[in-house]
């Protein structure tokens, strides 16, 4: 089997310090997560950019100093930008960070009812849109989906010659509107996947750790982190994205996994050379 690509998302759009201080605001705040991370294990840190005071932003400045200060504290690590950025925001404000030419970043591959009013728009001109903008830049797109439909998009939208292959997928379970955070589920859109692509499983909340270890026994990747999970147990907040990451690397050891580094996580997803 596959050596197992850890993914930390860190910070995402949603979560705050009121409800763990944890949660990374500052640029400061962002280097601690992204580094405990990453030396526990996680060969990938998923980045959503915040201001000072927790704001969710696409600035493309912000992102700048996120990523420079993320790279400085850990050289190695792959840092996959989202150009999804938070409710309400333009397909121009989302697609900022790309302009930075990061080696990943997240392509999300469906619309989505959040919740009450709000909607996460996803239309198939500006999936191709984004898709354009990742090629025109030698980025490679994780691509998102919250629900079967959200893959048929994807694979219409490659046999239409506008993603390229070879093929990298985040199934993401649990989210309002999407598929639910269940084995069934899980296993319905994993087998809804070609068989040469490579797949990332994200859940949320209390259902993350089950549907990851259920992901590794599958041959995919686990994402963790502050944006799908702020709890290491029941009502326990967890310290740092860090120890999220250092228990999903305990277990894959005890399934007789081996970790990817960022290098052989590169090289694996086939990341184009920089």
């Amino acid at each position: 089997m596959s050596k197992i690509i850890i993914t930390a998302a860190i910070s995402g759009a949603e979560v705050t310090q009121e409800m763990n201080p944890a949660v990374p605001y500052t640029v400061d705040e962002f280097v601690r997560e992204a580094k405990s991370a990453a030396d526990a294990g996680a060969a990938i840190i998923h980045l959503h950019a915040r201001h000072d005071d927790g704001t969710p932003t696409q600035d493309k400045e912000r992102f700048r100093q996120l990523i420079d200060a993320i790279q400085e504290a850990c050289p190695k690590v792959i840092i996959q930008p989202s150009t999804g950025g938070a409710t309400g925001m333009t397909a121009t404000e989302r697609l900022q960070p790309t302009e930075l030419n990061p080696e990943m970043a997240s392509l999300d591959c469906g619309t989505m009812n959040f919740g009450g009013d709000e909607i996460f728009v996803n239309t198939e001109n500006m999936i191709i849109e984004f898709a354009a903008r990742m090629r025109e830049r030698n980025i490679k797109p994780e691509l998102e989906c919250f629900d079967k439909s959200h893959i048929d998009m994807a694979l219409r939208l490659v046999n239409q010659g506008h993603i390229d292959r070879p093929l990298h997928f985040n199934l993401v379970l649990g989210v309002n509107g999407g598929a639910a955070a269940t084995p069934r589920d899980l296993l319905f859109m994993r087998h809804s996947l070609p068989p040469d692509a490579s797949f990332t499983v994200t859940a949320m909340g209390r259902q993350q750790l089950p549907l990851n270890v259920m992901a590794m026994a599958m041959g995919g990747h686990p994402r963790t982190g502050f944006e799908d999970n702020l709890q290491y147990s029941r009502r326990v907040n967890a310290t740092s994205n860090g120890e999220l990451v250092a228990r999903l690397v305990r277990i894959a050891k005890e399934m007789n996994l081996d970790i990817a580094s960022p290098d052989e996580a590169r090289e694996m997803l086939q990341l184009p050379a920089r």
